[in-house]
């Protein structure tokens, strides 16, 4: 059996991307290196952003071709999280939709990563 570690996801700007990540995950990173930062966001999960003129060996890929995927327990936690992240100017590419799997809205980070949040009701 294998465990993983973390998601590393590749970013143009490590400090842009660190504040909007600090503000919306309302956490403060651990910072590996200059170039490197960790949000643990639960016990087994981390997500890193790694700064991608420095990714070795070099990537070419950016955002947009995964999903951070963040369940919250109803669709009252879901609206006022919504809510919270348009206060902070945060950028949707879906807002609160009803799916076949639930409730669920999609942001994206200032490099396309997108952000999916879901309720299951």
């Amino acid at each position: 059996m294998i465990t993983i570690d973390s998601f590393v996801m590749y970013v143009d700007d490590i400090e842009l991307s660190k504040a909007f990540y600090t503000e919306i995950f309302k956490s403060d990173a651990q910072i590996l290196s200059p170039t490197f930062i960790a949000f643990s966001l639960s016990e087994n999960c981390t997500i890193e952003l790694k700064q991608l003129a420095q990714v070795s060996p070099p990537a070419t890929v950016t955002g947009g071709g995964s999903e951070l995927s963040i369940e919250v327990d109803s669709a009252d936690a879901l609206a006022d999280l919504f809510k919270c992240w348009q206060q902070k100017a945060v950028e949707f590419i879906q807002t609160p939709t009803e799916l076949i799997f639930g409730l669920t809205f999609v942001a994206i980070d200032p490099d396309g990563h997108r952000i999916r949040v879901f309720s299951q009701r």
